[in-house]
């Protein structure tokens, strides 16, 4: 069986990342979207809040599972026999940065854990939960970047009801 993880904020989770996941879920026998407790962020939601709206986001994806986890990725890899990491590129900034981490845990690993790069959809190339937080903050209409009870919860979180 082909397991791969698709690790990530997801502070919040846009069509972006559900693309990706998409296309993964079509390439692996299991995916697992696994949520970081970065403490070297502040997210907007907490890490149950990121969790649940993956969940209810990925819900009709037989082969895809939720977690959490904290600590570093090749740890998580060991502990669950995952072999393949799956990441999401929208420009070449994104691919400096994430073949930088994806060489470094395949050094730390030992060569156990490889990288799969997968270009996200045209349509979501300009998407980044960090931009879909700043429209919100206004008010501004972040229904093409998030499904919508996604986007509802963003909207309560900065004191707006749709």
């Amino acid at each position: 069986m082909k397991v791969a993880v698709y690790p990530g904020s997801f502070d919040p989770v846009t069509y972006g990342h559900l693309d990706i996941i998409k296309r993964a879920s079509q390439m692996f026998d299991k995916v697992i979207v696994a949520v970081m407790c970065n403490s070297a962020k502040t997210p907007l939601f907490t890490l149950d809040e990121r969790v649940k709206m993956i969940i209810e986001s990925v819900s009709e994806l037989n082969n895809v599972y939720v977690e959490s986890f904290s600590g570093l990725l090749i740890d998580y890899c060991k502990k669950e026999n995952i072999h393949i990491v799956i990441r999401g590129l929208r420009a070449i900034t994104d691919f400096e940065y994430e073949l930088q981490i994806a060489q470094t845990n395949k050094e730390l690993s030992h060569n156990e854990v490889d990288t799969v790069f997968l270009t996200t959809s045209l349509q979501y190339s300009y998407l980044s939960s960090s931009v879909v937080k700043e429209v919100a903050s206004y008010n501004g209409d972040i229904t093409p970047c998030v499904p919508d009870f996604v986007a509802d919860t963003l909207y309560k979180k900065y004191g707006f009801r749709k």
